[in-house]
């Protein structure tokens, strides 16, 4: 009895133990496996033992591992797959209009020839043409005083539209008291040979006559309004607006690199990669573009050496629709509140806008002392350049220096754009090409080739402004 007793226990006590051990060790594997996560992220991922080995054919292959992006970057490509993201951090400064284009993006076109078009707005004033002389004659049986004037540009006015004859004080309702506002006039028609038929909406009382014409002198200024319906219309005049078709034309530009393949393994006393040569060359390709965009002339000419036509593409100083003439021993502050006058009105643009110019016109600027009429605000950056900012009660002046003013001959002038307005067409994208000269026998070197073909063109030219000197 005893002895049953005591093997019962210790069985029991056997498997007490096993399973205890069972429960110890389930838990010493769990925290292995966290302990082996914990490492694996915090190490992070596991790499395979890779290796790019040289084909029989000049080709690449990957062995141990999958073809990666790193890969992909490191052997096919000295340049990132985001291109243009990559050159807009190359020196910005230097070239303000490539740089400003890349930043807002560029349109694809399907051919080298760039066929654009671009409106502006309806004029709104224009001059009285001959004297006109008052009258208090009436026409037909409703007894309203009619007018006939000659205008410099009648063809802007419609019926119904009303007109402010500035410098022409009206009158109040008597008609004799002068009222302080300046005189409106309503278009009631033109007559066959294009002149004006208005009535006064604040006329003279001249005789029995209430709201005649005055008398105007020629040369005074007559700005067009807006229009004036009655009850019973329905219609008015027609409105239209064409746009006028331009052309500009893509330039390739093209930029090489090389290394030979002794100059890439010798022994160099400072780290200069040839990824430093291609940022240099990359800079130097952009430099020559921002001046083809600004100066170049469009044409297409044909190279006898090669045999083939050349594409020269149209630069955007002479695509911009106003021009500003000033003297240097006469430039003020006055003469820069007319820059900004010119610049922001009359046009559809913006109220920011880019000023770039040559060291003189920059120097002209900055030795003007800012009043609360116009100010100095602080450096603004924007597309990734750094601009002083002028302020005025026109509009807001971005200004950079650009040293290619000074480089094509052109200090002492400066073009003023407004960024909304400037387009980009790529027939070509910004890429970049490996020659395999080695397989092809004629240099031990590696070599690319970055290409572009684009343009740049001025959408609603007035909104664009050339200053010069006079």
């Amino acid at each position: 009895m005893t002895n049953k007793r005591r093997n019962t226990f210790s069985e029991g006590w056997v498997y007490k133990c096993a399973a205890y051990f069972l429960i110890a060790l389930i838990v010493i594997i769990l925290i292995a496996s966290l302990c082996l996560i914990a490492a694996t992220i915090h190490a992070g991922p596991i790499t395979l033992s890779m290796a790019v080995v040289a084909g029989t054919a000049g080709g690449k292959h990957v062995v141990g591992g999958p073809v990666t992006t790193d890969i992909l970057n490191d052997e096919t490509s000295l340049l990132l797959n985001e291109i243009d993201s990559h050159i807009v951090k190359i020196r910005p400064m230097a070239t303000p209009i490539d740089q400003i284009s890349r930043w807002n993006g560029s349109k694809h076109c399907g051919s080298m020839v760039v066929d654009y078009y671009s409106v502006d707005t309806k004029p709104t004033v224009a001059l009285l043409q001959d004297d006109y002389t008052e009258t208090s004659a009436t026409e037909g049986s409703s007894g309203v005083n009619k007018a006939v004037i000659s205008t410099s540009n009648s063809e802007i006015f419609e019926p119904t539209e009303t007109i402010l004859v500035k410098g022409v004080e009206g009158y109040a309702d008597d008609g004799v008291t002068p009222s302080g506002n300046d005189l409106v006039l309503y278009v009631l028609g033109k007559t066959e040979s294009g002149d004006l038929r208005v009535i006064a909406v604040n006329g003279k009382k001249i005789g029995s006559t209430m709201n005649c014409v005055p008398s105007l002198d020629s040369g005074t200024t007559l700005i067009r309004m807006g229009r004036a319906a009655s009850e019973l219309d329905v219609q008015t005049s027609q409105f239209e607006s064409l746009p006028v078709k331009a052309q500009n034309y893509c330039q390739i530009f093209k930029m090489q690199i090389e290394q030979s393949t002794f100059a890439k393994i010798a022994n160099k006393e400072a780290n200069w990669s040839f990824s430093d040569q291609e940022e240099a060359a990359i800079y130097d390709m952009r430099l020559g573009m921002e001046k083809n965009f600004l100066f170049g002339a469009k044409r297409k000419i044909y190279d006898p050496e090669k045999h083939e036509d050349v594409m020269l593409t149209g630069g955007i100083w002479f695509q911009a629709g106003k021009t500003f003439s000033y003297s240097e021993s006469s430039f003020t502050q006055d003469t820069l509140i007319d820059i900004m006058r010119n610049a922001f009105t009359g046009n559809a643009g913006s109220k920011r806008k880019v000023l770039i110019g040559g060291s003189g016109l920059i120097g002209a600027i900055n030795k003007i002392d800012t009043t609360k009429v116009i100010s100095a605000g602080e450096n603004f950056v924007k597309w990734g350049i750094d601009f002083s900012e002028i302020r005025s009660k026109f509009g807001k002046l971005y200004v950079l220096l650009s040293e290619v003013f000074d480089e094509c001959g052109m200090p002492d002038n400066g073009l003023i754009v407004d960024p909304e307005y400037i387009q980009k067409y790529s027939h070509i994208p910004f890429s970049t090409e490996a020659l395999d000269l080695k397989a092809a026998g004629i240099r031990n070197t590696d070599a690319i080739v970055i290409t572009e073909a684009s343009c740049l063109t001025l959408r609603y030219p007035n909104a664009h402004m050339r200053i010069v000197k006079s």
